[in-house]
């Protein structure tokens, strides 16, 4: 689609609650348009229209702990205590401590410092906290940008695959719910269409979770963008290995596989230094066979200077710019820079400036023992690409065939998402994950401040914990408003619609089938990183949960990986609860979390 034509649909947006599609807002508010769905259905056949959440109902949302629960309700914080509550992280580590003590006191200026299990050898992730549990009488808005990233849940499940749990700081919770397909229904001329659903939360006494999940607009293959690549390949010792290079090679084969005459591809290495080894050719029957060959012909040499292999790599793509083109280079690596230049922010600023001017990266992370998580998530984060990382045949597949269109074409940059709750309805509040991805409340107007993209027919699931007034009586108890820009720039363009009460489910059985896997998904991260929220939900729970999705959706190849990583985690973590000296599970408090140093 041309890029003044996506200019022109940026103007509406969509947002659709329960089985309902909502317009755009305007000056007079529109009424809902119900479609009853069964909320046992699995995504079988019947399913695949996208009509994923459950009819709204009309009973008010309750929040009578079950009997016999232990927890108790905590008291109202001050803004100062709360910022104790938000486990700001350390800096990124190639040797993560594993010893802690835990502090009977919260000091107001206190930062939390990560406590992580072992991990291979220089392995570099930053710990970027556990969000806070807020009251809305203290804040009640919640912003941050989207993330479409799933590299978090493809490192864990090779960490479980070898018999190691992962690092708890390289677990991201929206990492983790974002890797899984919901089936959200598509919208046809806006650039997302936006469902929700609520129902009560399944371990956190009194509270309920919000899903909301966000689909993009679908770009065929025969209407998306001419692509212009260039292939930037680590080829130093540390990607010696099959799972390494000869990995890196089955990814780009597959990814040239789905190209065609429109498309041209270039390839540039780096060890010590770079070299360019295929100028741009075009995807054609016969340039496909010269990429193949130089893909083939690729071997390791040399030290790790990524800053050479950029440098180049972007060269080549702008000696190939064009507009009306997706202009991306495409770093496959392990992220370690040794030699060249290896501070991470002169290389940063290099692909920012880059983004500015049209060109996008996105960079594909592969290996385990020696790998840095941190840069190559920050690439793709400056540079207004995503981050992917490949530990099997099957995730290359999903990245460069299954969504090859999303991967590379972009439908709306710079978009934030802002949660507006009502203080009258809604007590208290908490967002699963985004911790690295969280904006001001003044940023989300400010045209300045960048934030995620959003590739064709990509999707961005977030959750939050709720908890309710007793008896509100809300006709909604939020707004969600959602800014965005069109891929070229320009001023941002804002949806924005309360959230009805009537889409809260009286019961967890009645959530829909998708709703239940991102519960598992963001319940298993939870407890893989630690979480104080998390700690009454043992591996079992989670597995019970599991076993609540409908066979349609459990039989799906994926989701019974998920339930094969639960099992194994189960069997590896031999980790104690580090918050039961200070606060024993017996009298956990659902509203307050204790401190730990």
């Amino acid at each position: 689609m041309r890029a003044g034509t996506l200019t022109k649909l940026t103007v509406a947006g969509a947002l659709a609650f329960a089985a309902c599609t909502l317009d755009a807002p305007t000056s007079r508010e529109k009424g809902l348009a119900t479609t009853p769905r069964d909320p046992a259905a699995g995504l079988g056949p019947e399913a695949q229209d996208g009509t994923v959440f459950a009819e709204p109902q009309t009973a008010a949302p309750k929040n009578t702990p079950p009997p016999g629960s232990p927890a108790r309700s905590g008291e109202e914080m001050s803004q100062s205590k709360l910022r104790t509550l938000g486990y700001i992280g350390s800096e990124p580590e190639e040797k993560p401590a594993v010893s802690h003590r835990i502090l009977t006191e919260q000091p107001d200026d206190f930062r939390h410092v990560r406590v992580i299990t072992e991990a291979p050898a220089s392995m570099t992730f930053q710990d970027y906290g556990v969000n806070p549990t807020i009251a809305t009488a203290d804040n009640d808005t919640s912003t941050f940008a989207v993330d479409v990233d799933t590299a978090s849940y493809s490192m864990a499940r090779s960490y479980l695959q070898r018999g190691q749990l992962p690092d708890e700081a390289a677990v991201r919770v929206e990492e983790f719910i974002n890797a899984f397909d919901y089936a959200y229904r598509a919208p046809t001329e806006e650039p997302f269409l936006v469902q929700a659903e609520v129902f009560p939360s399944p371990n956190r006494t009194g509270y309920h979770v919000l899903h909301i999940g966000i689909k993009a607009r679908e770009v065929d293959e025969e209407s998306r963008k001419p692509a212009n690549l260039v292939f930037v390949v680590d080829v130093s010792g540390s990607m010696e290995g099959p799972e390494r290079l000869g990995l890196v090679k089955q990814a780009l084969t597959m990814l040239t596989g789905e190209l065609d005459g429109r498309d041209s591809v270039g390839i540039v290495v780096y060890g010590s230094d770079a070299r360019v080894v295929l100028q741009p050719t075009r995807a054609s029957r016969s340039g496909k066979r010269a990429v193949a060959q130089a893909i083939n012909s690729l071997r390791t040499e040399g030290a790790t200077n990524v800053e050479a292999g950029l440098a180049l790599g972007y060269q080549m793509v702008a000696a190939n710019l064009g507009a009306g083109r997706v202009n991306r280079v495409v770093l496959c690596s392990d992220g370690v820079a040794n030699t060249g230049q290896t501070e991470a922010e002169q290389i940063l600023r290099r692909v920012a400036r880059e983004a500015n001017r049209g060109v996008t990266i996105s960079t594909v992370g592969f290996g385990m023992g020696n790998y840095n998580d941190v840069l190559m998530e920050k690439l793709a984060d400056r540079g207004n690409g995503n981050y992917a990382y490949v530990d099997s045949q099957t995730e290359a597949h999903r990245i460069f065939v299954t969504q090859l269109s999303g991967t590379l074409e972009m439908v709306a940059k710079d978009v934030k998402v802002q949660m507006v709750f009502d203080e009258r309805a809604v007590s208290r509040y908490r967002l699963l994950g985004f911790e690295n991805r969280m904006l001001a409340r003044r940023d989300f107007d400010n045209d300045r401040v960048d934030a995620g993209e959003i590739g064709a027919g990509h999707t961005v699931t977030a959750m939050y914990e709720l908890k309710f007034r007793e008896r509100h009586g809300r006709e909604s108890f939020g707004t969600l408003r959602v800014r965005y820009k069109a891929p070229e720039g320009g001023r941002s363009r804002l949806t924005a619609k309360p959230i009805p009460t009537s889409i809260v489910r009286t019961t967890y059985g009645q959530s829909s089938a998708p709703t239940k896997l991102s519960m598992v998904s963001a319940a298993f991260a939870e407890k893989l990183r630690g979480s104080y929220w998390a700690r009454t939900m043992s591996y079992d729970h989670i597995l019970k949960l599991w076993n609540q999705i409908p066979p349609g959706l459990q039989n799906r190849p994926d989701v019974q990986e998920l339930r094969s990583l639960i099992i194994t985690a189960r069997s590896l973590d031999s980790r104690g609860d580090k918050y039961e000296r200070l606060v024993p599970v017996a009298m956990m408090d659902f509203d307050r979390v204790p401190v730990l140093r």
